[in-house]
Protein backbone atom coordinates (compact mmCIF):
# COMPACT_ATOMS: atom_id res chain seq x y z
CA UNK A 1 0.00 0.00 0.00
CA UNK A 2 1.84 3.11 -1.21
CA UNK A 3 -0.60 5.78 -2.41
CA UNK A 4 1.44 9.00 -2.70
CA UNK A 5 -0.88 10.79 -0.28
CA UNK A 6 0.33 8.63 2.60
CA UNK A 7 4.06 8.79 1.86
CA UNK A 8 4.80 11.21 4.73
CA UNK A 9 3.24 14.08 6.63
CA UNK A 10 4.55 16.77 4.25
CA UNK A 11 3.04 15.00 1.23
CA UNK A 12 -0.24 14.51 3.09
CA UNK A 13 -0.40 18.17 4.04
CA UNK A 14 0.42 19.33 0.50
CA UNK A 15 -2.39 17.20 -0.93
CA UNK A 16 -4.76 18.38 1.80
CA UNK A 17 -4.03 22.05 1.07
CA UNK A 18 -4.24 21.67 -2.72
CA UNK A 19 -7.69 20.18 -2.33
CA UNK A 20 -8.81 23.15 -0.24
CA UNK A 21 -7.51 25.56 -2.86
CA UNK A 22 -9.48 23.72 -5.53
CA UNK A 23 -12.64 23.84 -3.42
CA UNK A 24 -12.24 27.56 -2.90
CA UNK A 25 -12.49 28.07 -6.66
CA UNK A 26 -16.02 26.68 -6.64
CA UNK A 27 -18.93 29.12 -6.44
CA UNK A 28 -20.70 27.17 -3.70
CA UNK A 29 -21.51 27.99 -0.09
CA UNK A 30 -20.74 24.49 1.21
CA UNK A 31 -17.28 24.42 -0.37
CA UNK A 32 -16.49 27.86 1.02
CA UNK A 33 -17.58 26.90 4.55
CA UNK A 34 -15.41 23.76 4.48
CA UNK A 35 -12.34 25.71 3.36
CA UNK A 36 -12.97 28.49 5.88
CA UNK A 37 -13.37 26.08 8.80
CA UNK A 38 -10.22 24.14 7.93
CA UNK A 39 -8.22 27.35 7.48
CA UNK A 40 -9.43 28.84 10.77
CA UNK A 41 -8.35 25.68 12.59
CA UNK A 42 -4.77 25.95 11.30
CA UNK A 43 -3.01 29.33 11.68
CA UNK A 44 -0.44 28.53 8.98
CA UNK A 45 -3.19 27.55 6.57
CA UNK A 46 -5.18 30.69 7.43
CA UNK A 47 -2.16 32.89 6.67
CA UNK A 48 -1.81 31.16 3.32
CA UNK A 49 -5.47 31.22 2.24
CA UNK A 50 -6.89 34.32 3.95
CA UNK A 51 -6.70 36.70 0.93
CA UNK A 52 -8.43 34.20 -1.37
CA UNK A 53 -11.00 33.38 1.33
CA UNK A 54 -11.85 37.05 1.80
CA UNK A 55 -12.28 37.55 -1.93
CA UNK A 56 -14.50 34.47 -2.35
CA UNK A 57 -16.59 35.43 0.67
CA UNK A 58 -17.39 38.83 -0.81
CA UNK A 59 -18.39 37.25 -4.11
CA UNK A 60 -20.67 34.74 -2.39
CA UNK A 61 -22.16 37.34 -0.04
CA UNK A 62 -23.00 39.58 -3.00
CA UNK A 63 -24.68 36.65 -4.76
CA UNK A 64 -26.68 35.72 -1.68
CA UNK A 65 -27.87 39.32 -1.17
CA UNK A 66 -28.79 39.71 -4.84
CA UNK A 67 -30.69 36.41 -4.92
CA UNK A 68 -32.63 37.11 -1.75
CA UNK A 69 -33.38 40.70 -2.76
CA UNK A 70 -34.87 39.38 -5.98
CA UNK A 71 -37.24 37.11 -4.07
CA UNK A 72 -35.56 33.95 -5.35
CA UNK A 73 -34.46 30.86 -3.45
CA UNK A 74 -30.81 29.98 -3.10
CA UNK A 75 -29.98 26.73 -4.88
CA UNK A 76 -27.85 25.48 -1.98
CA UNK A 77 -28.20 22.96 0.86
CA UNK A 78 -30.32 24.41 3.71
CA UNK A 79 -27.58 23.71 6.30
CA UNK A 80 -25.03 25.60 4.18
CA UNK A 81 -27.38 28.55 3.72
CA UNK A 82 -27.94 28.82 7.47
CA UNK A 83 -24.22 28.61 8.29
CA UNK A 84 -23.30 31.17 5.63
CA UNK A 85 -25.98 33.59 6.81
CA UNK A 86 -24.56 33.31 10.33
CA UNK A 87 -21.10 34.16 8.97
CA UNK A 88 -22.56 37.14 7.12
CA UNK A 89 -24.37 38.32 10.25
CA UNK A 90 -21.23 38.05 12.39
CA UNK A 91 -18.84 39.31 9.72
CA UNK A 92 -15.95 37.34 8.28
CA UNK A 93 -13.46 39.69 9.94
CA UNK A 94 -14.89 38.79 13.37
CA UNK A 95 -14.12 35.07 13.05
CA UNK A 96 -11.09 33.95 15.02
CA UNK A 97 -8.61 31.20 14.35
CA UNK A 98 -8.75 28.29 16.79
CA UNK A 99 -6.86 28.85 20.01
CA UNK A 100 -5.48 26.24 22.40
CA UNK A 101 -4.50 26.00 26.05
CA UNK A 102 -3.97 23.44 28.80
CA UNK A 103 -6.18 23.10 31.89
CA UNK A 104 -4.26 20.66 34.06
CA UNK A 105 -3.97 17.47 31.95
CA UNK A 106 -6.76 18.52 29.57
CA UNK A 107 -6.31 20.07 26.14
CA UNK A 108 -8.78 22.90 25.42
CA UNK A 109 -9.56 24.58 22.11
CA UNK A 110 -11.72 27.59 21.35
CA UNK A 111 -13.22 26.68 17.97
CA UNK A 112 -15.58 29.50 17.08
CA UNK A 113 -16.84 28.39 13.68
CA UNK A 114 -17.59 24.83 14.80
CA UNK A 115 -20.44 26.30 16.84
CA UNK A 116 -22.27 26.81 13.52
CA UNK A 117 -22.12 23.08 12.66
CA UNK A 118 -25.45 21.23 12.23
CA UNK A 119 -25.91 18.72 15.07
CA UNK A 120 -27.53 15.99 12.93
CA UNK A 121 -28.00 12.91 15.16
CA UNK A 122 -25.25 13.75 17.69
CA UNK A 123 -27.69 15.54 20.03
CA UNK A 124 -30.51 12.98 19.86
CA UNK A 125 -31.37 10.66 22.72
CA UNK A 126 -30.18 7.19 21.66
CA UNK A 127 -31.03 3.89 23.34
CA UNK A 128 -29.62 1.26 20.93
CA UNK A 129 -26.10 0.80 19.55
CA UNK A 130 -27.39 -0.59 16.26
CA UNK A 131 -29.74 0.92 13.71
CA UNK A 132 -30.05 -0.02 10.04
CA UNK A 133 -28.53 2.24 7.40
CA UNK A 134 -31.03 4.91 6.36
CA UNK A 135 -30.56 5.95 2.75
CA UNK A 136 -32.83 8.98 3.27
CA UNK A 137 -30.72 10.36 6.12
CA UNK A 138 -27.35 12.08 5.71
CA UNK A 139 -24.63 9.68 4.55
CA UNK A 140 -21.27 9.86 2.79
CA UNK A 141 -22.51 8.70 -0.63
CA UNK A 142 -24.51 11.87 -1.22
CA UNK A 143 -23.61 13.30 -4.67
CA UNK A 144 -22.88 16.79 -3.30
CA UNK A 145 -20.08 15.33 -1.15
CA UNK A 146 -18.06 14.16 -4.16
CA UNK A 147 -16.24 17.49 -4.31
CA UNK A 148 -15.18 17.10 -0.65
CA UNK A 149 -13.19 13.91 -1.26
CA UNK A 150 -9.46 14.26 -0.58
CA UNK A 151 -8.59 10.83 -1.92
CA UNK A 152 -10.36 7.66 -3.01
CA UNK A 153 -8.92 4.28 -3.88
CA UNK A 154 -7.73 0.95 -2.54
CA UNK A 155 -6.03 0.55 0.84
CA UNK A 156 -4.92 -2.93 1.89
CA UNK A 157 -7.19 -4.41 -0.75
CA UNK A 158 -10.38 -2.54 0.13
CA UNK A 159 -12.05 0.51 -1.35
CA UNK A 160 -11.85 3.58 0.90
CA UNK A 161 -12.87 7.20 0.62
CA UNK A 162 -11.19 10.01 2.56
CA UNK A 163 -13.19 13.22 2.87
CA UNK A 164 -12.51 16.52 4.56
CA UNK A 165 -14.08 17.08 7.95
CA UNK A 166 -16.20 20.15 7.27
CA UNK A 167 -15.83 21.52 10.81
CA UNK A 168 -12.44 20.20 12.00
CA UNK A 169 -11.23 19.93 15.59
CA UNK A 170 -8.03 17.95 14.91
CA UNK A 171 -5.01 18.55 12.64
CA UNK A 172 -5.52 17.65 8.95
CA UNK A 173 -8.87 16.26 10.02
CA UNK A 174 -10.59 13.80 7.69
CA UNK A 175 -13.35 11.21 7.51
CA UNK A 176 -12.42 7.74 6.29
CA UNK A 177 -15.31 5.69 4.91
CA UNK A 178 -14.56 2.01 4.38
CA UNK A 179 -16.37 0.34 1.47
CA UNK A 180 -18.75 3.31 1.19
CA UNK A 181 -21.02 1.79 -1.45
CA UNK A 182 -21.74 -1.18 0.84
CA UNK A 183 -23.67 1.24 3.09
CA UNK A 184 -22.63 -0.28 6.40
CA UNK A 185 -24.24 1.40 9.42
CA UNK A 186 -22.09 2.86 12.21
CA UNK A 187 -21.83 -0.45 14.04
CA UNK A 188 -18.30 -1.79 14.25
CA UNK A 189 -17.83 -5.37 13.07
CA UNK A 190 -14.88 -7.67 13.58
CA UNK A 191 -13.66 -7.27 10.01
CA UNK A 192 -13.79 -3.46 10.15
CA UNK A 193 -11.98 -3.38 13.50
CA UNK A 194 -9.21 -5.72 12.32
CA UNK A 195 -8.93 -3.80 9.06
CA UNK A 196 -8.58 -0.46 10.86
CA UNK A 197 -5.93 -1.96 13.14
CA UNK A 198 -3.86 -3.26 10.20
CA UNK A 199 -4.36 -0.08 8.20
CA UNK A 200 -3.16 2.18 11.00
CA UNK A 201 -0.15 -0.03 11.66
CA UNK A 202 0.77 0.39 7.99
CA UNK A 203 0.11 4.13 7.90
CA UNK A 204 1.95 4.66 11.16
CA UNK A 205 5.22 3.58 9.57
CA UNK A 206 5.18 6.82 7.56
CA UNK A 207 2.74 8.98 9.54
CA UNK A 208 3.61 8.27 13.20
CA UNK A 209 1.42 11.09 14.56
CA UNK A 210 -1.78 9.85 12.94
CA UNK A 211 -4.81 8.19 14.47
CA UNK A 212 -8.44 7.20 14.04
CA UNK A 213 -11.28 8.30 16.27
CA UNK A 214 -14.52 6.29 16.39
CA UNK A 215 -17.86 7.09 18.00
CA UNK A 216 -20.33 4.29 18.44
CA UNK A 217 -23.97 5.09 17.90
CA UNK A 218 -25.11 6.70 21.15
CA UNK A 219 -21.60 8.08 21.80
CA UNK A 220 -22.05 11.30 19.80
CA UNK A 221 -21.72 9.77 16.36
CA UNK A 222 -23.46 12.21 14.01
CA UNK A 223 -23.79 9.97 10.93
CA UNK A 224 -25.09 6.38 10.75
CA UNK A 225 -22.72 5.37 7.92
CA UNK A 226 -19.63 3.41 8.94
CA UNK A 227 -16.64 5.72 9.24
CA UNK A 228 -13.76 6.82 11.43
CA UNK A 229 -12.35 10.30 11.86
CA UNK A 230 -8.70 10.64 10.90
CA UNK A 231 -6.01 13.07 11.93
CA UNK A 232 -2.37 13.57 10.98
CA UNK A 233 0.25 15.53 12.91
CA UNK A 234 -1.05 15.43 16.49
CA UNK A 235 2.36 15.95 18.11
CA UNK A 236 2.38 14.60 21.65
CA UNK A 237 -0.92 12.75 21.23
CA UNK A 238 -4.09 13.05 23.30
CA UNK A 239 -4.18 13.26 27.12
CA UNK A 240 -5.52 9.68 27.37
CA UNK A 241 -2.16 8.50 26.00
CA UNK A 242 -0.12 10.04 28.83
CA UNK A 243 1.86 7.63 31.01
CA UNK A 244 0.50 9.17 34.25
CA UNK A 245 -2.85 7.41 33.88
CA UNK A 246 -3.56 4.07 35.51
CA UNK A 247 -4.63 2.45 32.23
CA UNK A 248 -1.13 3.21 30.90
CA UNK A 249 0.68 1.87 33.95
CA UNK A 250 0.65 5.11 35.98
CA UNK A 251 -1.08 5.89 39.26
CA UNK A 252 -3.77 8.41 38.33
CA UNK A 253 -7.29 7.12 37.48
CA UNK A 254 -8.98 8.30 34.28
CA UNK A 255 -12.41 9.88 35.03
CA UNK A 256 -14.18 7.28 32.86
CA UNK A 257 -13.62 3.52 32.49
CA UNK A 258 -10.75 3.34 30.00
CA UNK A 259 -9.10 0.20 28.63
CA UNK A 260 -5.97 -0.10 26.49
CA UNK A 261 -5.16 -2.95 24.13
CA UNK A 262 -2.03 -3.75 22.16
CA UNK A 263 -3.58 -6.84 20.61
CA UNK A 264 -6.33 -6.54 17.98
CA UNK A 265 -8.02 -9.82 18.87
CA UNK A 266 -8.25 -9.05 22.60
CA UNK A 267 -9.58 -5.59 21.76
CA UNK A 268 -12.27 -7.08 19.54
CA UNK A 269 -13.48 -9.47 22.24
CA UNK A 270 -13.88 -6.50 24.57
CA UNK A 271 -15.79 -4.45 21.95
CA UNK A 272 -17.98 -7.44 21.16
CA UNK A 273 -18.91 -7.69 24.82
CA UNK A 274 -19.88 -4.00 24.81
CA UNK A 275 -22.14 -4.74 21.85
CA UNK A 276 -23.80 -7.61 23.70
CA UNK A 277 -24.47 -5.29 26.64
CA UNK A 278 -25.67 -2.44 24.39
CA UNK A 279 -22.93 -0.28 25.92
CA UNK A 280 -21.87 2.94 24.18
CA UNK A 281 -18.16 3.63 23.69
CA UNK A 282 -15.56 5.86 22.03
CA UNK A 283 -12.36 4.56 20.47
CA UNK A 284 -8.97 6.07 19.76
CA UNK A 285 -6.91 3.92 17.39
CA UNK A 286 -3.17 4.56 17.38
CA UNK A 287 -0.57 2.44 15.59
CA UNK A 288 -0.47 -0.83 17.54
CA UNK A 289 -2.76 0.42 20.34
CA UNK A 290 -6.44 0.98 21.00
CA UNK A 291 -8.00 3.07 23.76
CA UNK A 292 -11.60 2.11 24.59
CA UNK A 293 -13.63 4.51 26.72
CA UNK A 294 -16.85 3.04 28.07
CA UNK A 295 -19.59 5.63 28.63
CA UNK A 296 -23.31 6.24 29.00
CA UNK A 297 -25.58 6.67 26.01
CA UNK A 298 -26.14 10.24 24.86
CA UNK A 299 -29.41 11.57 26.15
CA UNK A 300 -29.23 9.53 29.37
CA UNK A 301 -27.38 12.31 31.27
CA UNK A 302 -27.40 16.11 31.31
CA UNK A 303 -24.29 18.03 30.29
CA UNK A 304 -23.08 21.22 31.95
CA UNK A 305 -23.96 24.39 30.03
CA UNK A 306 -20.41 24.78 28.69
CA UNK A 307 -20.18 21.26 27.27
CA UNK A 308 -20.86 20.76 23.56
CA UNK A 309 -21.17 16.97 23.65
CA UNK A 310 -18.48 14.42 24.44
CA UNK A 311 -17.32 12.29 21.52
CA UNK A 312 -14.03 10.45 20.94
CA UNK A 313 -11.75 13.50 21.26
CA UNK A 314 -13.44 14.75 24.44
CA UNK A 315 -13.36 11.35 26.12
CA UNK A 316 -9.66 11.24 25.11
CA UNK A 317 -9.15 14.52 27.00
CA UNK A 318 -9.38 17.20 24.27
CA UNK A 319 -12.27 19.61 24.92
CA UNK A 320 -13.76 21.86 22.22
CA UNK A 321 -15.46 25.07 23.37
CA UNK A 322 -17.50 27.64 21.45
CA UNK A 323 -17.57 30.38 24.08
CA UNK A 324 -14.39 32.43 24.53
CA UNK A 325 -15.02 33.25 28.19
CA UNK A 326 -15.58 29.60 29.01
CA UNK A 327 -12.39 28.74 27.12
CA UNK A 328 -10.43 31.19 29.26
CA UNK A 329 -11.98 30.27 32.62
CA UNK A 330 -12.78 26.55 32.54
CA UNK A 331 -10.72 24.60 35.05
CA UNK A 332 -9.36 21.07 35.21
CA UNK A 333 -11.67 20.00 38.05
CA UNK A 334 -14.78 21.09 36.16
CA UNK A 335 -13.72 19.04 33.14
CA UNK A 336 -13.04 15.97 35.24
CA UNK A 337 -16.43 16.27 36.94
CA UNK A 338 -18.14 16.62 33.56
CA UNK A 339 -16.45 13.48 32.27
CA UNK A 340 -17.69 11.60 35.35
CA UNK A 341 -21.27 12.47 34.35
CA UNK A 342 -20.82 10.10 31.42
CA UNK A 343 -20.23 7.09 33.68
CA UNK A 344 -22.76 4.31 33.30
CA UNK A 345 -25.16 3.95 36.25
Amino acid sequence: MRPDLFTDENRFRQTFVRGLETLLDKDQLGSFILVLANALYDQELWNQLQPAITNRFQQLADRVKHTLAGGCDLNEAPDDILVFLKIMALGLEELQTTRFRQAGPWQLQYNQLRAFRPARMSDQAISDLHAPFDNDAFHFNKPFLRKEIIWEGELLGHHCRLLYNKFPFAPLHGILVMEPEERHPQYLGKFAHEYLWRLLESLGERLPDCGFGYNSRGACSSVNHQHVQTYVGKTGGYPVEDAVWRHNGGSRPWPLPCYVFDDADKAWHFIEDLHHRNQAYNLLYRPGRLFVVQRAMQGSYRHAAWATGFAWAETAGAITLFNEQQFQQLGAAEIEEEMKRLKCP
